[in-house]
């Protein structure tokens, strides 16, 4: 079962649902086969003064190393050992990472794979990250040290002792109506909920018939588990690459405009615990609609995992995406951490694809994903006053780099989206007042 779940020691008022973020921080980021060096270096430079609560490494433990294809990204969900050696950095970086990152308050979840070993046609030998010895075939991995007695061969009931099928009793993911259910595991703690970044994406692309306003209900009311139980995003490491869950209706950092909406939507709503992607671009090249580059590992040097570099306009440079670093997706955490714990109010929609909503009297968020421009005066349940749009600017200084919005004595202010803006919605909340 391939499911991330954020655990923690479990004590009294169900302690293994609390994301144990510093207070005030309300979501992640997957910094997705970043080096262990980087991550502290983001902890302390951005993620803290941004507010982020925390960062989702890759894999940590030692894996083996796939030279055909050459270094894919899946290798690291290939262990041989549990020892702390990848080439994201040793036990010592790992440990400075860690370190760092919560001297900062920013809270450090790891990818762990702990059901499986790798594949048994990896062979055998010391081809792994850490030099260790493994003989795949025969389940030896001394270094942990497992042998054939550890496995469970004998419960999987196919011709070749292996799983051949994923929609029978080893589902790996649950999209509804399969036989392993995510509730099956909510006594360890938040659960990935794939059906989120499915559903929204089909919504937002406006795919069989779906309508933003039909996201009135969002959460529960779409099949979704309790949302105290749910890990949410808009999309994953896996599912980015067309395969995982959601197939082609996955939005991703190649879908920019619909994508910064996605997770703009996503982080203003108080639906589940919010995890961000940051990812890295590779040369897709696509033959009878499939990626045959989807394999491809991090930007890298003979193997050597390239430094995450910082751009004068404070993007990434070597290849890094950096999602995160989007002022649309960093202002959006930020409008998260205000908002925290108010009720979802104020909701308006045109019917169609023009909805906005609010965050008690603390912030409200307006959409136009149709065709034509919106122009209404909505209630926003926020106190009188100007206010910045942290979508297509920045409140510095007092002043406003973007566009502002006038909230009048009764709550209400007036909203033009055109539905060529580069970014179609807009968003204020109670610490973007002027």
């Amino acid at each position: 079962m391939k499911f991330l779940l954020l655990l923690s020691t479990l004590g009294f008022c169900w302690a293994q649902y609390t994301p144990h973020t510093k207070s005030g921080r309300t979501s992640i980021v997957h910094l997705f086969e970043w080096r262990w060096d980087d991550i502290a270096l983001e902890c302390e430079r951005y993620l803290a003064p941004r507010g982020f609560g925390g960062v989702q490494i890759s894999p940590p433990n030692e894996n083996i190393v796939i030279h055909n294809p050459s270094r894919p990204w899946w290798e690291r969900y290939q262990p041989i050992s549990y020892k702390l050696c990848t080439r994201s950095g040793n036990e010592d970086d790992f440990r400075d990472m860690v370190t760092r990152c919560n001297n900062v308050g920013v809270r450090i979840y790891v990818d762990a794979v702990i059901n499986h070993m790798c594949g048994s046609g990896a062979g055998a030998g010391t081809s792994s990250t850490c030099g260790s010895y493994y003989n795949a075939g025969n389940r030896d991995f001394p270094s942990v040290p497992y042998s054939g007695w550890d496995f469970n061969d004998g419960k999987c009931k196919t011709a070749s002792g292996e799983i051949e099928n994923y929609n029978d009793m080893y589902q790996v993911i649950d999209l509804g109506g399969e036989p392993i259910k995510s509730s099956d595991y909510f006594g360890n703690g938040r659960v990935t909920e794939f059906k989120y970044g499915a559903k929204l994406g089909t919504v937002l692309r406006k795919w069989n018939g779906e309508k933003m306003s039909y996201l009135r209900n969002w959460g529960e009311g779409w099949g979704f588990m309790p949302s105290d139980r749910a890990l949410v995003f808009v999309d994953n490491h896996d599912n980015q690459r067309g395969h995982g869950a959601g197939g082609a209706s996955i939005l991703t950092f190649w879908d920019a405009r619909l994508y910064k909406m996605g997770v703009g939507f996503m982080l203003a709503h108080p639906y589940g615990f919010t995890r961000v992607m940051s990812s890295f671009r590779w040369p897709r090249y696509f033959e009878n609609g499939r990626d045959v580059n989807d394999w491809i590992g991090p930007p890298n040097d003979s193997g050597v995992i390239k430094r995450v570099t910082i751009n004068p306009d404070t993007t990434c440079g070597n290849d890094w995406v950096c999602e995160h670093r989007w002022r649309q997706i960093r202002n959006m955490v930020a409008f998260r951490n205000v908002v925290d714990g108010q009720p979802f109010t104020n909701w308006w929609d045109n019917g169609s694809n023009q909805v906005a909503f609010g965050r008690g009297n603390k912030g409200f968020i307006v959409f136009n994903n149709d065709d034509w421009a919106l122009s209404s005066t909505l209630q926003t349940g926020l106190p009188a006053g100007t206010y910045c749009d942290v979508i297509s600017g920045d409140k510095i200084d007092g002043n406003c780099t973007g566009i502002k919005i006038n909230v009048s004595g009764d709550g209400n202010a007036h909203f033009s989206i055109s539905n060529f803006a580069e970014d179609p919605f807009i968003a204020i909340h109670a610490d973007s007042k002027l």
